[in-house]
């Protein structure tokens, strides 16, 4: 679940933010946080389903791209002036492309970011709304969207940088879906039925 907390007069900074994620960080791993456009956001940590499809998603990406790492715990500094501090639930890059980066890497050289929807009340402002227009701004070139809830697949194509993707692919979970440049991945997503409770 996430609450997002509301802005105010006086805007936490970035660095305020940080501080606390990394204390947080440091006292629970039942929680993440994120910072996306002001509003600190919570999120608990996932179930066993949506852990499932993660790993799964990493071994298709490992298969298919082997040069490539599908991140499941890497923080991105997102947003236009990267403003923003995101945990997707995978971040595609080249194999070790984040070491040295800390837990808020850039997202320069980063081909596709991952959301699985949670069964919360924010999931949709989250991952529907708030995390695509991020990712968008921050320059990444796909946003791969496992909407369980609606029981598809959602590729975002073609960033730009005021008006979000300008190309959003709809596939019903179970069918085939081609990932485009520069992931070029085709995924078969039958497997993923199985994981939607």
């Amino acid at each position: 679940m996430t609450v997002m907390a509301e802005r105010t007069s006086s805007q936490m900074s970035v660095a305020e933010f940080e501080r606390i994620a990394e204390f947080a960080a440091r006292e629970s791993e039942a929680v993440r946080f994120e910072f996306i456009d002001g509003r600190i956001g919570v999120k608990k940590v996932t179930n066993g389903n949506h852990g499932a499809i993660i790993m799964w998603l990493i071994r298709q990406c490992m298969q298919a791209r082997p040069e490539l790492d599908l991140n499941p715990t890497q923080g991105l500094k997102v947003e236009a002036y990267r403003r923003g501090r995101a945990r997707p639930d995978g971040v595609l890059a080249p194999v070790a492309h984040f070491a040295g980066q800390g837990d808020w890497a850039d997202t320069h050289g980063v081909l596709m970011a991952v959301e699985i929807t949670s069964y919360d009340s924010d999931t949709h402002n989250r991952d529907r709304v708030e995390k695509p227009r991020a990712y968008a701004e921050a320059g990444i070139p796909v946003y791969l969207l496992i909407d369980r809830d609606n029981l598809s697949i959602l590729v975002h194509s073609d960033p730009d940088l005021e008006d979000g993707y300008r190309d959003i692919h709809v596939v019903r979970l179970g069918g085939k879906v081609t990932l485009p440049d520069p992931v070029s991945i085709e995924l078969d997503t039958e497997d993923l039925k199985q994981y939607v409770d």
